[in-house]
């Protein structure tokens, strides 16, 4: 998570360095315009190949990094066999795999519709009740996007999962820093359109320090409640921001 932000802090850097003017249309500067293109494909090129590096790593050379260790139970301790049993009991599916890919690919095109009809009431709704389209973007459209993930993330922490509740959340985040913005990118520009890594200063800072925090609050393996506190607030102060923007 830390590389991937580190390559959209870049281009807004290598923007910076021209003096930082942009285009009234494209929003970037026409003379740093080529050198962000190229940074933006060859970057997207090389997160697509450290994101199939980080499956590989994760899915079959490394699996065991992964897997929840459960602590040894000492002696005298409360926890009787059968409770061991029943946190070691795995669920069991519900589903085969050919009806869950089925469901997940009707899913997946239902999805495609709601969000064309989503990006295209973006402009109205904006204009209608006089909200800038960047707290949209970056407050009320992750809450509804995301609001699957929230829930499954809010139940694993309530039954004491946290490793569980963690790696959604930090790799949710992954997934579109490594995957979705570099594939973006590189469909735009088999499509001849000119996507680039370049995102604002306003953005790029609250990226920073969303993902600063974020790393220093899961480096040690331990949560509490006040660490949720602490990123609930910077998220209020990022939403208020982007309210008066």
């Amino acid at each position: 998570m830390t590389l991937s932000c580190s390559t959209l802090i870049i281009p807004a850097a290598y923007h910076a360095s021209y003096g930082g003017t942009t285009n009234s249309t494209t929003g970037i500067d026409d003379n740093s315009k080529p050198g962000l293109l190229l940074i933006s494909h060859g970057t997207s090129v090389i997160l697509l190949g450290l994101y199939v590096t980080y499956l590989f790593f994760q899915l079959r050379t490394h699996p065991d990094l992964f897997q929840h260790r459960k602590a040894p139970q000492q002696h005298g301790g409360t926890g009787s066999t059968e409770e061991i049993e029943e946190e070691e009991e795995e669920e069991e599916a519900k589903m085969n795999l050919p009806a869950a890919v089925f469901g997940l690919l009707g899913v997946t095109v239902v999805t495609s519709f709601c969000a064309d009809y989503l990006v295209a009431s973006i402009q109205e709704f904006a204009d209608h009740y006089n909200i800038p389209k960047a707290f949209i973007g970056m407050i009320l459209i992750p809450i509804v996007g995301n609001a699957a993930e929230h829930f499954t993330a809010v139940f694993l922490a309530m039954k004491g999962k946290m490793e569980g509740t963690v790696g959604i959340a930090v790799g949710s985040a992954i997934q579109i820093a490594t995957l979705v913005v570099p594939l973006l990118v590189i469909v735009g520009w088999i499509a001849h359109k000119e996507l680039t890594l370049f995102f604002a200063n306003f953005e790029t800072v609250c990226l920073f320090v969303s993902v600063l925090l974020v790393n220093m609050l899961v480096q040690d393996g331990k949560s509490n409640y006040m660490e949720g506190v602490m990123l609930i607030g910077l998220y209020l102060v990022i939403a208020l921001a982007c309210k008066y923007i």
